[in-house]
């Protein structure tokens, strides 16, 4: 909060930031020093002797020693961390609050346990936070915690599980397949514990696409006409059947009908859900299906949002805000934008709902607006993720969308029809998320029960059974989320 100086770091990646300030732990006045890392500071791999593949079995791969290694040995970065670290006294870690970041925090530790006389539960601070505005940065220094260990070690677990597992059924599958057919145009066939599974999702509906074998099925179409001469598609109740000769008879039914007879009108009031708060897993989803941007490209759009203080973090798998959040604030932040402002100022005058409890999973909250911006401030890609990140938070806020449906039942002769529409009352969040709006439709037909209205036409539609369509990355993620599988 004071005049800082600001030098290159001994590694040329790192710049390294001094300035003097109270330390909140003990009160007293301190002189800081601030530097950053480039992602993992150490790497895991197997020894040297395991690394031939023409003298290791893969099934060796399970159970032989593994070392740690610099992550990016041009970096020297715990040559570096190390230097930067003699005479302090105490370390505050402000890595990233999540499982990696956990782990990176014990990475810096062991870089610099030589240089740090006392590193213990005293000297050792962890800031927690999930914004990086500078409300957000200081409120984690006037709360200093403690690094998880748990969670550093979970980390290390799920490496060695990807070392071994993923080198041993690559280096087997590349050798296995290679031998069995000579055209294959790879020297190296990968196995990924997430991408090889991904990849059987692919195959199976690859599968399902080429083995489809189309069945030929008739539909009954028959249209009325309203005595104001509106005319009218009706849905037949048997949907569709797969005997040509039984369709034809009931086509014939139908024609010696000459008038078809409203059985039912009736109306029911009927809401469309508001969103749950947003987590990544639903950010990458949208933003493959509706913004035009492939899920890895997405997540780093929304982390350079994040470093620019515009949303909060957005690695989390949360969908339930803390109570404690201020819902109204980030309303107010946002209240004077050209694009939703007056959204905004309708749910702060009355209209603000209480978001749906969604799925606490104790990492980090809800991906939300930091701070209000402008078209002008950001380029394409970020105002597309910062435009839906406001969005999608006032749905969350807003009232659920409100409609009447009116179903009418049809019957001509024996046979069962309908034909149905939507009437919006309340648009609720479909206000400021327009593209999940009920679309418009055709004024619905002013009839009653009991009314006789014309034929007008009546015939057979023939058609064909068809295979599903190839996933798309929105299909994927839906996939791997459902079985677990990380994204």
């Amino acid at each position: 909060r004071g005049k800082s100086s600001s030098r290159k770091g001994s590694n040329g990646a790192c710049s390294v930031n001094e300035w003097t300030d109270s330390f909140p732990p003990t009160g007293e006045t301190v002189k800081y020093k601030m530097t950053s890392v480039c992602g993992h500071v150490m790497s895991l791999d197997f020894i040297a002797k395991f690394n031939s593949w023409d003298k290791v079995d893969p099934a060796e791969l399970f159970a032989c020693p593994t070392e740690k290694k610099e992550a990016t040995a041009k970096l020297r970065m715990p040559q570096f961390l190390s230097q930067e670290a003699r005479g302090s006294d105490y370390i505050v870690l402000w890595l990233d609050c999540d499982k990696e970041g956990e782990n990176i925090c014990f990475e810096v530790l062991d870089a610099v346990r030589g240089s740090i006389k006392r590193l213990d539960r005293n000297t050792i601070f962890r800031a927690k936070f999930s914004s990086i505005t500078a409300k957000d940065i200081i409120a984690a220094m006037n709360s200093l915690g403690e690094p998880d260990e748990n969670q550093s070690k979970s980390v290390d677990a799920r490496q060695e599980l990807d070392l071994r597992i993923g080198c041993a059924f690559t280096r087997f599958q590349t050798r296995y397949f290679q031998g069995k057919y000579g055209d294959l145009d790879s020297n190296l066939i990968s196995f990924g514990p997430c991408q090889t599974p991904t990849l059987g999702f692919c195959v199976d509906r690859h599968d399902q696409i080429q083995t489809h074998k189309p069945e030929q099925y008739w539909v009954l179409q028959v249209s009325i006409e309203t005595a104001a001469g509106q005319r009218v598609p009706l849905e037949w109740e048997r949907v569709r059947c797969f005997d040509k000769e039984v369709a034809v008879m009931f086509l014939n039914l139908i024609k010696a009908e000459s008038s078809a007879v409203i059985a039912s009108v009736t109306k029911k009031e009927k809401q469309k859900e508001r969103p749950i708060a947003l987590n990544t897993v639903e950010l990458m989803r949208v933003a493959s299906s509706g913004l035009s941007m492939g899920p890895h490209h997405a997540m780093t759009v929304a982390e350079k949002l994040y470093i620019q203080g515009y949303i909060s973090y957005p690695r989390t798998e949360s969908t339930s805000y803390a109570d404690s959040f201020d819902l109204k604030e980030v309303l107010r932040q946002q209240k004077e934008s050209s694009d939703w402002g007056d959204d905004c100022k309708a749910l702060l005058q009355g209209g603000f709902a209480k978001p749906k409890k969604g799925f606490d999973a104790g990492d980090h909250p809800p991906i939300t607006p930091c701070r209000a911006a402008s078209r002008g401030e950001l380029d394409g890609d970020s105002w597309k993720i910062y435009d839906y990140v406001v969005r999608h938070f006032i749905g969350t806020v807003s009232q659920n969308c409100k409609y009447e449906q009116t179903t009418v039942n049809v019957k001509v002769g024996d046979e069962e029809f309908s034909f149905s529409g939507k009437k919006v009352t309340d648009p609720g969040f479909t206000q400021v998320m327009s593209w999940q709006a009920i679309p418009p439709e055709e004024n619905m037909p002013q009839v009653k029960e009991g009314d006789k209205l014309d034929i007008k036409e009546a015939k057979l539609s023939d058609r064909q059974t068809s295979p599903p369509g190839y996933l798309t990355e929105s299909d994927l993620i839906t996939l791997m989320e459902k079985h677990g599988i990380g994204t």
